[in-house]
């Protein structure tokens, strides 16, 4: 840990390539004509947690940070999975969805800024999801006038691993309506149980999980979902799709992988020249863990990422 948080410190905001940043579930922003990468600090996402950072850049090379974006306030009731900040421009406003925790459970709030750097403040006491559910990794997904927010249901919950769904209000204050799950991570037969289920979390039996949910509209039409989950050789990228081409499914998920292994928690955005990337965190080792930016094209079997 130490000598993670040494090597951010003596590089702090000189020049620095994505091997040189140690974070976790990487998300880019495009505004304006500057790029701002978020993630979860690679050296406190299993302990006790701080605050969120951001990285700015204008061609995707040279990057320039951390600059702390968000920090735990005091009496904040969370002091942990502090994970996944997502940062959405909408109306003019700057909205980061991230993930919260303590010793009681995890949930997903949104924080608010009026400029994609921060300082973010956060807008509800209390997370937006069931305060009797443990929820990672959300993101907003907008379809006509509906904003919706997608997130996992974690495996402490429901060891099948569920990708589920919400409406929220119009200003983002509070979820409306039925959470309904999208699909389950054990119905995918690329995923396997996660081996490390009885040593590190003392459950027994099978045990899945999702996270990383990034949605994407094909040319056809058609509704992907890229996730995250364990597969054969460790942390995976897979796809399910809505042939009906809305949110709301059925989802069905789909053979091919888009990347792995020991990498995930992607997300897709296009670049200033139309180009699509996808962003992930690679390798999933602790305090080697940095962004990585990959091609990614359609293909007749959906998604597929291949290096730049």
């Amino acid at each position: 840990m130490k000598n993670s948080i040494q090597k951010i410190s003596s590089i702090k905001r000189n020049k620095m390539k994505l091997t040189d940043i140690n974070i976790r579930d990487p998300y880019i922003l495009r505004s304006g004509d500057w790029y701002y990468m978020y993630g979860t600090r690679a050296e406190t996402c299993w302990g006790v947690a701080e605050g969120f950072d951001c990285f700015k850049s204008k061609d995707l090379e040279n990057w320039e940070g951390p600059f702390e974006i968000f920090h735990r306030p005091e009496g904040f009731w969370a002091d942990r999975c502090f994970w996944a900040p997502e940062c959405y421009e909408i109306n003019g406003k700057y909205y980061l969805v991230a993930t919260f925790g303590s010793e009681k459970h995890k949930g997903i709030q949104i924080l608010q800024s009026d400029t994609p750097d921060g300082t973010f403040q956060i807008m509800t006491e209390t997370p937006l999801t069931p305060d009797d559910w443990n929820c990672i990794d959300g993101m907003l997904y907008q379809e006509k006038e509906k904003i919706y927010l997608i997130f996992s249901h974690s495996f402490e919950d429901v060891p099948a691993g569920d990708m589920c769904m919400v409406e929220l209000e119009e200003n983002l204050s509070c979820i409306k309506g039925k959470i309904i799950t999208l699909f389950s991570a054990k119905d995918a037969d690329w995923a396997v149980p996660i081996p490390f289920a009885k040593a590190e979390f003392g459950m027994d039996g099978d045990v899945y999980f999702t996270d990383g949910p990034a949605v994407y509209r094909q040319q056809n039409g058609k509704l992907l979902i890229l996730w995250s989950s364990w597969g054969e050789k460790g942390y995976t990228v897979g796809q399910a799709v809505s042939d009906s081409g809305k949110i709301e499914g059925p989802w069905r998920h789909l053979e091919q992988i888009v990347f792995g292994p020991d990498g995930g928690h992607g997300m897709f955005f296009h670049t200033k020249e139309g180009a699509l990337k996808y962003l992930l965190h690679y390798p999933n080792q602790p305090g080697d863990e940095h962004p990585l930016l990959l091609e990614l094209a359609e293909t007749e079997l959906g998604l597929k990422a291949t290096l730049s």
